[in-house]
């Protein structure tokens, strides 16, 4: 890599530790890891690079101008990727605060000590720096039935979550056009695979379903979303910040649009071959609808042939093949996520608060 040294927001993360796994243990790269250890941020998830002499760490809010002035200052860094941000749709429907907060007071005081690093570079380091932001195809709000997200696509965003990431686009892109800054975004559609905060569709719907409990589908099931595993999207991920053009935005996808309803059937299926329930019970049976999330966007789908096209990146994970290799995932290493469920978090269902 070009980068050799990359500062890495969020990186104790879901998608944060696939990106600084893939940088250290496969492209060599030396990696700074900030974030605040929220809860979605576990140490455990970066346990096969956390003895690299590759890796550092620093327990920082991006908030904290002084902090980030600092550390970026101190690691002098080739390219920043910034992906610490707060992101389940639910909790914002909670606390819609804390992401206004992080996703755009954060980025905004990412963007500020980014730039004065930035500008005190020699030319040629200057011209080779990149700030890497990481979003989200939900800034684009909710497609019929047909059609896919493009790079013309207007920003819509349904939800606080996903309004609070549409105003930290915007400010990376304000932040290009107004100093200069080499700036590459990226909007990707809906993650799955290891490691990933049982808040989420995938590995709830997976733990709920060995424990025996009910399986929660919001509405009929028929919402459908873009299925991209994490590891594709970390390759993605480095091949943007390594060879992307400043001021450039790529759409991540993983051509494997599937329904909610879909997704969990497919799910019981794969619990039943690999873990069969005692009673031989079908996993299926502990399907439940519920009431839907408020506002709850239809279909999401992503057009990536841009980045297939001008850095040649596909998906080498089917939605059969990546979601096989995550159930197995999850039934080979309990320990990470029983922790975490004997934390503050097991199972239950946010995004209720109305006002």
């Amino acid at each position: 890599m070009q980068h050799k040294r990359i500062l890495v927001t969020g990186g104790a993360g879901f998608i944060g530790s696939a990106v600084t796994r893939h940088l250290i243990g496969n492209l060599g790269a030396n990696v700074l890891v900030i974030d605040k250890l929220t809860y979605a941020g576990n140490l455990a998830s970066l346990a096969t690079v956390a003895r690299s002499p590759s890796f550092g760490f620093i327990q920082a809010d991006i908030c904290d101008e002084k902090a980030m002035a600092e550390a970026i200052t101190e690691f002098c860094p080739d390219a920043i990727m910034h992906l610490a941000a707060e992101s389940h749709v639910d909790r914002s429907i909670d606390g819609p605060s804390a992401f206004i907060e992080t996703n755009i007071v954060g980025t905004f005081r990412l963007l500020e000590a980014a730039t004065t690093y930035w500008r005190g570079l020699d030319q040629a380091r200057q011209k080779a720096f990149r700030f890497h932001h990481i979003s989200t195809d939900e800034v684009f709000g909710a497609l019929g039935e047909n059609g896919k997200f493009t790079h013309e696509s207007a920003y819509d965003p349904r939800s606080p979550y996903s309004a609070s990431k549409a105003g930290s686009d915007h400010l990376v892109r304000a932040w290009h056009h107004t100093h200069g800054l080499p700036v590459l975004i990226t909007n990707c559609s809906n993650n799955y695979g290891p490691y990933h905060f049982p808040e989420k569709l995938v590995p709830l719907m997976i733990l709920k379903g060995l424990a025996g409990e009910a399986l929660p589908i919001y509405g009929d099931g028929s919402n459908v979303r873009d299925w991209l595993h994490v590891e594709d999207h970390a390759r993605a991920l480095a091949l943007v910040v390594e060879r992307g053009l400043p001021g450039e935005t790529y759409l991540i996808g993983g051509n494997a649009e599937e329904t909610n309803l879909r997704v969990v059937e497919t799910i019981c299926d794969l619990l039943d071959r690999h873990a069969p329930h005692p009673a031989g019970h079908s996993r299926r049976d502990q399907i439940s609808f519920v009431s839907d999330r408020p506002g709850h966007d239809f279909r999401y789908a992503i057009d990536a042939s841009k980045i297939r096209d001008d850095l040649g990146w596909e998906p080498s994970e089917s939605f059969a093949t990546g979601m096989e290799a995550t159930v197995l995932w999850y039934l080979n290493n309990r320990d990470w996520w029983q922790s975490i469920q004997s934390g503050n978090y097991r199972g239950e269902r946010l995004g209720l608060n109305l006002g």
